[in-house]
């Protein structure tokens, strides 16, 4: 039950959405018992950001899971969305933040797992 949003101060046409929520949904398996079958995925383009004092292509993705992982599952993952982000939206890797959250609580269809 993996969500990740990404919020960008760049422009994300229709073609490249789609392209980042396939790209997020390969990706996502870099930890272990996840995949896009399970996957939210949010994209939240032209976003007043600024990163470093600059309003320069930036990127915060903010990626929350039930459950854990361990810390190079999630190094593989930031790997594979900071890549991603820099050859779909020309975003450089050192403007972009990746943000993890882990809950032992997850409301679905009515009920928590």
């Amino acid at each position: 039950m993996p969500f990740i949003n990404v919020k960008t101060n760049a422009a994300v046409s229709a073609d490249k959405k789609e392209s980042i929520k396939t790209a997020l949904g390969q990706a996502i398996t870099a930890i272990p018992g996840k995949s896009e079958s399970w996957l939210m995925v949010g994209i939240e383009p032209e976003t007043a950001l600024w990163f470093k004092g600059s309003d320069a292509p930036a990127a915060m993705v903010e990626v929350s899971v039930f459950g854990s992982a361990s810390a190079s599952a999630y190094n593989a993952l930031t790997a594979k969305v900071t890549a991603m982000l820099n050859s779909d939206l020309g975003i450089a890797p050192d403007r972009i933040y990746v943000k993890y959250s882990e809950t032992p609580n997850w409301g679905w269809n009515g009920s928590n797992f």
